[in-house]
């Protein structure tokens, strides 16, 4: 399966969501690439949009290696690697600090005017673009279950199947509409993958604005 880019995926997934429409779920998208993703399935399903916040933690020697995660609220999810000998704790710290400001940075660009959706006794789905380590889904998971939503659903367009058991302990229901066996990496699976730019991240959180 090979989608034309998020905005297909979007819609792809919004039709395997349709159960929830009209019952005002609440939209977690993680930027930036689940952003657009989001949008279509909000818009779908007659939901709100907005973001979760995390991102990963790159390793000090090679920031594109992730080792983990950070969440908004500072929910640090550790890979095996996030840990002696592979990385020296204060190496790990300096990392989750400077990506803590990156996030609070985020938030003030994203949403500046609100704060952030509650999603307490709400139907929360929780979005990206697809799933790799799925460090920064686990983060946004359990960062979300203590705020306590009626339902907690992860909606992805794909996942490698070791990542997507990780992710169903975690998770009230999983939508993920193709799972390989063989992965490599996610943008393997759209012919457009082009980055997603901040500006476009806060055009698509705009209330009103079509997909």
């Amino acid at each position: 399966m090979v989608f034309k880019d998020r905005l297909d995926a979007g819609r792809r997934l919004a039709q395997k969501l349709l159960k929830f429409r009209g019952r005002n779920p609440l939209v977690l998208a993680i930027p930036r690439g689940g952003v657009p993703v989001g949008r279509i399935i909000a818009d779908a399903l007659g939901g709100e949009l907005d973001v979760v916040l995390v991102h990963k933690l790159g390793a000090p020697w090679n920031p594109e290696f992730a080792v983990g995660s950070i969440s908004e609220d500072g929910h640090i999810e550790r890979g095996p690697d996030a840990r002696e000998p592979f990385v020296k704790e204060p190496d790990l710290q300096a990392v989750i600090l400077a990506e803590s400001k990156v996030l609070a940075q985020r938030r003030a660009l994203y949403t500046p005017v609100k704060a952030p959706a509650n999603p307490e006794e709400r139907i929360a789905i929780v979005v990206d673009d697809g799933l790799a380590t799925g460090f920064t889904m686990l983060a946004a998971l359990r960062s979300l279950r203590v705020r306590k939503p009626s339902r907690l659903v992860v909606a992805v367009p794909v996942s490698p199947p070791e990542t997507l058991q990780r992710v169903k302990a975690l998770a009230d229901e999983v939508v993920c509409l193709h799972v390989p066996e063989f992965f490599g990496f996610v943008g393997r699976f759209y012919e457009n993958f082009s980055p997603v730019a901040d500006d476009e991240v806060i055009d698509r959180l705009r209330p009103g604005v079509p997909a």
